[in-house]
């Protein structure tokens, strides 16, 4: 559908040879008043990743809301041309941040997920990828399962062999991409985290921690860092026993039952201690859980629970910045480039307060990334599903971080961390990479953060 033949100011040509998906049904279909909501001014193509890829109408978010008019009011189905679009819409939300309207896009894009998955035809290949991603990555049990086999395959040498180009060429892409962004695997075991962890001194405030799905296995340092900062701070922490996924990977890609009882379970184990704020250190995580009292808002048990659970989350940088710090930092000696994770910087709207804790630490440079607007390519699952895009998304900001010449790289999202390091090391570039709270963690310490060490950056106490 090429943008000649739809855009926001023509009619649709026929689809008159195309077998399609009927219309949206009525349980939270797109809101109409939203959609009006949109003037057509395009102020949102350049943030737009891939308009910025494509060059396409469509695939912009003027034109997906577009669509979704037209299949609302019953001029075009859900045909496989019209569902591609939405499909490969990264969910960024860079849109929101750019709208001079206001619209919400994220609402559109999230219901209108939810109808394709309701409704619309997909491939036996596509069903079954899918499947797999979501019977793993939101079991933390499975994926520790895994471990092993994983360590042995990077062990062997056969990852490099698979990134091997003749290797490439024969692997499906998704697969290529689900081995291209594993991070190095370590079997050594740690101490399970307490339920409790005392704050130093004076107990400031009690706060409850999500430990995560994918970052409780590949970032648990992350968890344990965030832990030392807040108890470091004051903070008396606890960690809900049998908390489990929140949801947010299901809810994003139209899985809305599953996600919805993702949210129901965490609700639920939160509820069993009496905290001050639940704290989050994965962007993603924490969108969606701020998310909670809309997206349960027809739920009788739990529409207040959750509403009231949304007013408590808040993301680690944006709980520690409404903090008077009370440790001593030292010195980091070192250029890192800050990384605005999307669903931090445009679902949250926190972009400030991780820069702000990054910058108290003595003798830390800390600079932006040019184009911090577009996407990586992470996406939540996009990496995976649609590998090819996300790909050269994942390679554009990797050139954008290394046009900045830092020492190191700062995300504060699992998934920005996992496909970034990728992008960066197929390009050939030994740039480590860490979560914010890591080097507050190490100021904190005194010590060397270990990634920054073996590029031979330094740190100095404080007196």
């Amino acid at each position: 559908m090429s943008q000649a033949e739809l855009s926001p100011q023509a009619a649709p040509a026929p689809e008159s040879h195309a077998p399609h998906a009927p219309g949206f049904d009525a349980h939270h279909a797109p809101d109409p008043e939203i959609i009006a909501d949109c003037v057509h001014c395009g102020f949102c193509l350049p943030s737009c990743p891939t308009f910025a890829l494509w060059g396409e109408e469509m695939d912009s978010p003027r034109g997906r809301i577009q669509l979704m008019k037209m299949v609302s009011n019953g001029e075009i189905g859900m045909s496989e041309t019209v569902t591609r679009h939405w499909d490969q819409c990264l969910g960024c939300m860079a849109c929101v941040t750019a709208c001079p309207s206001g619209v919400r896009y994220d609402r559109l894009i999230e219901a209108t997920r939810a109808q394709v998955e309701r409704h619309a035809p997909r491939s036996t290949s596509e069903r079954l990828l899918r499947a797999l991603i979501f019977q793993l990555f939101p079991h933390p049990e499975r994926m520790r399962a895994l471990l092993p086999l994983l360590w042995a395959y990077q062990r062997s040498g056969a990852s490099r062999l698979m990134r091997s180009p003749g290797a490439a060429q024969a692997l499906a892409p998704q697969l290529r991409a689900m081995e291209s962004v594993a991070p190095p695997i370590s079997l050594n075991r740690r101490e399970p985290l307490m339920e409790i962890h005392p704050a130093r001194g004076q107990v400031r405030q009690r706060v409850a921690l999500l430990l995560g799905c994918v970052q409780r296995v590949f970032f648990d340092e992350v968890n344990r860092a965030t832990i030392r900062t807040l108890t470091a701070e004051g903070c008396e922490v606890v960690i809900p026993a049998g908390q489990g996924c929140c949801g947010a990977l299901s809810i994003h890609a139209g899985r809305e039952e599953e996600g919805l009882r993702y949210a129901r379970r965490l609700i639920d184990s939160f509820s069993r201690v009496d905290v001050d704020a639940i704290v989050v250190n994965v962007a993603g995580c924490g969108s969606n859980m701020k998310d909670y009292g809309y997206l349960l808002r027809d739920d009788p048990q739990y529409a207040e629970r959750a509403a009231a659970f949304s007013a408590k989350t808040r993301d680690i940088s944006e709980f520690l910045a409404g903090l008077e710090p009370m440790a001593p930092r030292a010195a980091i000696v070192a250029r890192v480039a800050y990384h605005d994770a999307c669903h931090l910087a445009h679902a949250q709207g926190i972009r400030r307060q991780p820069r702000a804790l990054l910058e108290a630490i003595p003798g830390l440079e800390v600079v932006s990334v040019p184009e911090s607007e577009l996407c990586c390519g992470s996406a939540g699952i996009y990496n995976l599903i649609e590998p090819e895009p996300a790909a050269q998304l994942g390679q554009r900001k990797a050139r954008n971080v290394l046009s900045v010449q830092p020492d190191a790289l700062v995300a504060s999202n699992a998934g920005c961390l996992l496909q970034i390091t990728a992008a960066l090391r197929d390009m050939g570039a030994d740039i480590p990479t860490l979560h914010p709270i890591e080097l507050v963690d190490a100021s904190i310490r005194g010590i060397i953060p270990p990634a920054l060490a073996r590029v031979g950056k330094g740190i100095a106490r404080l007196s």
